[in-house]
Formats: C-alpha cells, structure tokens, sequence
C-alpha cells in the first residue's frame, strides 16, 4: 500500500494516505475502501505516525485522506499534521468530510489555522442515484446546496446504471459551480457494482479536454495520485 506520493501535474502538492476509524456511514454500495480502516488506535497512529514523516513541505500544500472523513483520524494524529504543518510551513490543506459532518468543517478550520479546502464525495448530483443505487446519504438537493458547506465534490464515472445524461450534468455543474473538483473513473472492486467501458469510452471522447482544466483533476486509475493499491 503506497500510502505517501508527491502530485506534479495539477495542484502541485504532496499527499498521504492515513488510516482511520470506521467510517461514519459505512454503507456506499460501490465502497470497499473502508477495508482500510481500523479499531485499533495504537496500530492506526503507529502507520499514520510513520507515513507522515515524508512530508517535506515541498509546495507548501498537503492533502490528507483516508477510508473515511476526517474527522475518523484519531486526535493522536491529527496533533502530529499539525505539528508538521507548523514545521514545514504548510499553507493549504486538502481535507475530505462525508456529508453528515457539514456542519463540523469549521472545527478543522479552527484547529489548523490555515485554509482548507474541504472535499465530498458525492459521485453524483443526481439525487436518486446518489442515495437510492449508490446509498451515498448525502441528501442534498441542489449544487449550491453543498457549496455552502464543501469547496470540491468529487464525481464517479463509468457504473452500469449510469446514464450520460446524468454525466452530462455533472460536468456541467463542476465546470461552472465550483472552483476544483475531481473525476474518478470506476474501478471494479470487491462491490457488487459493475464498470461501463462503453460509457467511459464516450466520457473520454467527450471530456477529456478536461485534462487541460487546471480546476479539475481526473484519475483515470484509483491510483493516479500515487496513493492507494
């Protein structure tokens, strides 16, 4: 498991990939990430501990992730980032909630003292697909909605069900609604959920002028940002 790597194409930044408590919601119908998380406080500081000595404070941006949100990172760890941010002389963090922590984002805010930009993974603004087939519980109605809370939704590509016309959408609203956002195209994995190569064949074709937004980062691979397995 890579778990720390340095991103030089969009957002120059270096980013690591924690471990955490379980996660709030637990119950995404395309998520087998949380595999990663973990009960045990000691071993989960111990890895996190470890992963964050690499930080160098290269571009002065970090962006911390893990199977979760975090407000799931033990407070052990959270006390080494921001000691670490101080020493390095960080100036933007990157950090991901779910969406039933809305309303706690100003306490990292607070207790880093430095900008974040907070991002959700909603993989979809189409309200029944994102709760009913992909059990997100993100019950936000609108886009402007969640801007009020969240700086970058993150958007899923390419899972049979889908539609391009809910695609279409998607792209429209993190083109002209948000300042940053990022496109995942699906990988298979352990869920039951399958991936549409015929539809991530048209999203390329179509959109891969995205690749020059500096706004918008896609991972063609889950592992595109040099974290994860």
């Amino acid at each position: 498991m890579d778990r720390y790597s340095i991103i030089e194409n969009k957002n120059h930044r270096e980013i690591v990939l924690l471990k955490g408590f379980p996660c709030v919601w637990g119950k995404c119908s395309f998520c087998d990430y949380i595999l990663d998380n973990s009960t045990n406080e000691e071993e989960i500081n111990e890895i996190n501990f470890n992963v964050l000595s690499n930080i160098t404070g290269k571009y002065k941006v970090l962006e911390v992730i893990n199977s979760g949100s975090c407000f799931e990172i033990p407070r052990k760890t959270l006390e080494k980032i921001k000691e670490i941010i101080d020493e390095k002389g960080i100036e933007k963090l990157f950090l991901e909630s779910h969406w039933c922590y809305r309303n706690r984002l100003n306490e990292m805010r607070e207790f880093f003292n430095i900008p974040i930009i907070f991002k959700i993974g909603v993989e979809t603004f189409d309200y029944d697909f994102r709760n009913d087939f992909l059990n997100k519980n993100a019950k936000f109605k609108a886009p402007e909605e969640l801007k009020e809370y969240f700086d970058s939704p993150c958007i899923m590509v390419g899972i049979k069900g889908q539609s391009k016309e809910s695609i279409d959408k998607d792209m429209e609203i993190i083109q002209n609604i948000f300042t940053h956002s990022t496109v995942n195209i699906f990988t298979p994995n352990t869920s039951k959920l399958e991936r549409d190569g015929e539809l991530i064949k048209w999203f390329i074709d179509k959109y891969s002028f995205l690749d020059k937004n500096p706004n918008i980062e896609i991972l063609y691979n889950n592992t595109d940002f040099g974290v994860g397995d």
